[in-house]
């Protein structure tokens, strides 16, 4: 298993990810470009102590890698957000 603090870089805390935090109970982190799904769930699972239901990658056009990921309906992804600064 890798290091979750060299999974997940850094919260994006933009319009759309806080539109997605309220609207979805979703978090978006730009991560290492070789982490993979299941990476990231387990990076999430252990950082926050949370359980993840989804996880979806995408690469932005500056080669980064962005993943969406929707936390279980009894946890809340704006507390997460506020203890990251986000919001």
């Amino acid at each position: 298993m890798k290091d979750p603090h060299k999974v997940l870089l850094y919260p994006q805390a933009t319009e759309k990810a806080v539109k997605l935090l309220e609207s979805e109970n979703k978090l978006v982190f730009i991560v290492a470009n070789d982490a993979s799904r299941s990476d990231v769930k387990q990076a999430v699972e252990l950082l926050f102590n949370v359980r993840v239901d989804n996880v979806k990658i995408e690469i932005t056009p500056k080669g980064l890698k962005r993943a969406y990921v929707r936390l279980a309906p009894e946890f809340m992804a704006d507390e997460i957000a506020s203890k990251l600064g986000m919001i």
